[in-house]
Formats: C-alpha cells, structure tokens, sequence
C-alpha cells in the first residue's frame, strides 16, 4: 500500500515569518500525520527558517522549482545542492505554471529531472492537460507525452523515486476540480503508462497524486479513488485550518 502524501504547495506566497507562524500554528492544530506523509512547499526564501521550524515534526520540505545545473552563471536560479542544503527533502518540477507562464518545455524538465535523480532529492513531476486539450479529447496524449519525454534515459532504478502529479491545468486555481471519476481515470491511464515504460511491479508502486482545486470538502471523495495517492494542495494550503482538514483526511 502507498502511503497517502499531501503537499501542500505556497506558490508566491507568505513572507518567512508568515511561514514560520504557520508552522507553529499547524504543529498545535495536527492531531497526529501517522499513516500519511506531509510535505510544505513554501517560497525560496522561506525553506532554511521552515527546515529548522519542521524538525521534529515528521513533516518534509519541498522546493517550488530547480534548475538542472550544479553550480554557474544562471541569475535567478536554484540548484539541487542549494535545495539540500536548504533542508529540502523534495522538489517539484514541471508544474503547470512554470510550463505556461516561464516556457518550461519537456526537454527541460527532463534535464531537471536527471539533476534532481543525481542529488538524492525526490522529484514530483507534474502532468496535466490544458482545458482546450481536455475538449479536443487529447487528455491521455498530453499526460503519456508529459510522462515519457519528462523520464526519457532514466532508468527504471533512478524512476523509483519519482512522485507523479496529474494536476488537470484548467481545475489549478479555477475552483473547478475534476470529479473522482475523472481524475481516478487519468491515474489509470498514468499507472498503464509507466507499466509500459518500466514494468508492472514499477507501475504498481508508483505514488500519483491530484492537483487542482483540492479543498477540504471533496479531500475524501478524491482519496476514496483506489488509484490516487495523495494530492497537492494549492489555495487550500495557505490556511492552517484548511490544510489540517485536509492532511486529517
């Protein structure tokens, strides 16, 4: 059994107090995280404070973004070895809005991808279709797409820590969600996918987790789907109380 993984995504949000006084607020709030793996994603600037404010609490740290380069005249950017020393557990690549808002395109999340396998960090891969997309009946396309131009020349050992995230582009910060039954579908397809790229045992334990408009009032009927895993949360984890519901399931 994959272990329910919720991650709670800031985006451009929250100063460093602000984070911090979260997290202190949360630590009372939580009632336990047994059974279930939770991660923060806060802005860059926020990780180090949030890694000390987070020890002892069983939760993780997660980075918004990295570039695919060590070290060099990249202005602007993060590198793994930042994020590590940062305090950073995982990292998030390829999310909807750095693929339309910053041109992020597949061969670059795969360079990212290969950086972040080097490093030791986890990555959370996102994938997901464009509402036009979704009318035009490509939904499965785009997702296979995402997945095999994102993991191409990464090995099945190396693959083992992905996290997949299907985050349906036109349901991110919409208030429109994909039902269960659409999302469940999806998460089907993405396991048949990996299956053929990796093998059915990979496929099998392979966390895909949903992202769009997850909110504590469908939380359950979304985790009630066998095939997915956990979500990422956006909107919802900027309030403690929010976010708690959503972790207590």
């Amino acid at each position: 059994m994959i272990p329910p993984l919720i991650v709670g995504n800031w985006k451009m949000h929250k100063t460093i107090a602000e984070g911090v006084d979260f997290v202190t607020r949360l630590r009372g709030r939580l009632k336990e995280t047994t059974g279930r793996n939770v991660v923060l994603a806060p802005p860059f600037t926020a990780l180090y404070a949030l890694a000390e404010a987070l020890k002892e609490t069983g939760i993780r740290l997660a980075a918004q973004n990295v570039w695919d380069r060590e070290e060099g005249a990249y202005t602007g950017e993060v590198s793994t070895h930042m994020l590590v020393d940062a305090g950073c557990h995982y990292v998030i690549v390829g999310h909807s809005e750095r693929r339309a808002l910053f041109g992020e395109g597949d061969a670059l999340i795969n360079r990212k991808l290969k950086a972040v396998m080097q490093s030791g960090l986890q990555p959370i891969l996102c994938v997901g279709e464009t509402l036009n997309e979704r009318e035009a009946g490509q939904t499965f396309a785009v997702v296979e797409r995402q997945f095999k131009e994102g993991l191409k020349d990464i090995s099945a050992a190396e693959a083992g820590r992905i996290v997949l995230a299907y985050e349906p582009v036109w349901a991110i910060g919409t208030g429109q969600t994909a039902s269960p039954e659409q999302a469940a579908a999806v998460h089907v397809y993405i396991r048949e996918v990996a299956g053929g790229t990796y093998g059915e045992e990979f496929s099998r334990r392979l966390p895909v987790i949903y992202g769009g408009s997850v909110n504590p009032a469908n939380i359950k009927a979304l985790m009630a789907q066998q095939d997915i895993n956990g979500v990422l949360v956006g909107g919802a984890s900027l309030d403690v109380e929010s976010f708690a519901q959503i972790v207590e399931l």
